[in-house]
């Protein structure tokens, strides 16, 4: 089994793990209702789909 010659410290661990962040999801406008959603996926308050109805949504 491999044995480490030098500890990673406590600040270079964090300075390699910088970059693991979380990032919030990009929203778009629907052009129907006008309430955010994500992108290339059907609004999930009016149903709609590139300008089409493609489900029912209950109110």
């Amino acid at each position: 089994m491999a044995n480490l010659t030098n500890k990673t410290s406590r600040c270079r661990k964090n300075k390699r793990r910088t970059h693991w962040v979380l990032q919030a999801p990009n929203l778009n406008e629907c052009p129907h209702c006008h309430k955010p959603k994500l992108s290339h996926r059907v609004c999930p308050d009016c149903g709609y789909y590139k300008g089409k109805a493609v489900k029912q949504v209950k109110e």
